[in-house]
């Protein structure tokens, strides 16, 4: 039976964005009494080597890459236990199949300000927007591509405006809005309320770009107008207990593509006491999709599995496997990673469906060897 495949989307960074932040900040610290202030610079390397045995064709079997994010940090406080600061990171990198270069990474990772009190943050740039309990088939994927699988732990970020006001110690409100590819704003807000029965969330956001994209990581796929809705709920006690229902509405009048989504993932943790503790995870995804137009529907079904032991205080293990249930579909992940002061070595065993399982001509197909058929990693990385 032939797979399908979910492709992502790359955001850019509107340039009009960096001469606002800039101008702001300039015209906001030229004007402020300091009573203190710090600078720090920190950043991260790495170093891959990867082994696949179902390459794309004409490419080798071995892809290497290579990548560092500088950071540079600045904050001053100000009187009332207020604080602004400033990061900027910028991602530069090569990836290579065998000889020849597929890739090069060059492109702002983070520029963002913050202003922030005991309660009200604010900030404005090139920013990380995650929220909801799920960890690997996330409904509320909305603006990260956070993987757990990635061992440097990076995601791409938005430009976007968020607002967060901490009314009192169990509610939190958030509000943003976000540019995207084609300059156009989208808007959209959050409640979180903390009670002793666990946490929960609502979420409604509202984009008028007719710019084709997918929603976060799921292979949603939508190309015009539309609104997400969403609610979340995790309950930490004996096990640990989560769920994310979210709907998509989209203005679409096509006959071909369905404009109404909803996505909902259950899931649940237990730590098993064996050495250390063996926390044990697994999730369910289900995704329904479906057309007010010719009334089709078609219903996707996803089951994730996690298994994570540190063995001592340097050495970690995790296995992870994937199972799409439509298309009886494994993907399987083992990560062996040790981690000692600021360096990280992870070795990665990992067994997915080859190329010719996907019901896409190759060419349309990602030109990597990551993610098809079997393969091993190894990968270095320096955090200072």
């Amino acid at each position: 039976m032939k797979k399908r495949f979910l492709f992502y989307k790359t955001i850019t960074v509107p340039s009009l964005f960096y001469f606002v932040k800039a101008l702001f900040f300039v015209l906001l610290i030229s004007n402020i009494n300091i009573v203190a202030q710090a600078y720090s610079l920190k950043g991260q390397m790495w170093g891959s080597l990867l082994r696949g045995n179902n390459p794309p064709i004409g490419r080798s079997n071995y892809e290497e890459s290579w990548g560092y994010i500088p950071t540079l940090s600045f904050e001053r406080n100000l009187i009332n236990n207020s604080v602004i600061d400033l990061e900027w990171a910028y991602k530069i990198g090569k990836i290579y199949s065998g000889d020849y270069s597929i890739g090069t990474l060059d492109a702002p990772y983070r520029i963002w300000f913050r202003y922030s009190s005991d309660r009200i943050e604010a900030r404005l740039g090139l920013q990380k927007i995650s929220f909801g309990p799920a960890m690997i088939l996330r409904s509320l994927s909305w603006f990260d591509t956070i993987d757990i699988k990635d061992p440097t732990g990076q995601t791409d970020a938005v430009e976007a405006f968020r607002l967060r006001m901490f009314p009192n110690n169990s509610i939190g409100l958030w509000l943003w809005s976000i540019n995207n590819d084609q300059d156009t704003l989208s808007f959209g807000g959050r409640t979180e309320l903390s009670i002793n029965a666990g946490e929960l969330g609502l979420t409604y956001h509202t984009d008028q770009s007719t710019l084709p994209q997918s929603i976060g990581q799921s292979p949603v796929y939508i190309s015009n107008a539309h609104q997400r809705i969403a609610f979340d709920y995790r309950y930490d006690g004996y096990i640990g207990f989560w769920l994310e229902a979210a709907g998509v509405l989209s203005n679409s009048k096509s006959n071909i593509r369905p404009n109404r989504f909803t996505l909902f993932t259950v899931g649940a943790d237990y730590t098993i006491p064996i050495g250390p503790g063996l926390l044990v995870m697994v999730e369910n995804m289900n995704i329904r999709e479906f057309s007010t137009i010719t009334d089709s529907i078609n219903t996707h079904n996803y089951t994730a599995f996690m298994a994570s032991l540190p063995v001592n205080m340097l050495i970690q293990l995790m296995f992870i496997a994937q199972v799409d249930w439509d298309n009886n579909n494994v993907y399987n992940f083992l990560k062996s990673s040790i981690t000692y002061d600021h360096f990280s070595i992870n070795l990665i065993l990992s067994a997915s469906p080859k190329r010719s399982d996907f019901d896409i001509t190759e060419e349309y197909l990602p030109k990597t060897v990551s993610g098809f058929g079997t393969g091993i990693q190894f990968m270095l990385i320096y955090n200072h």
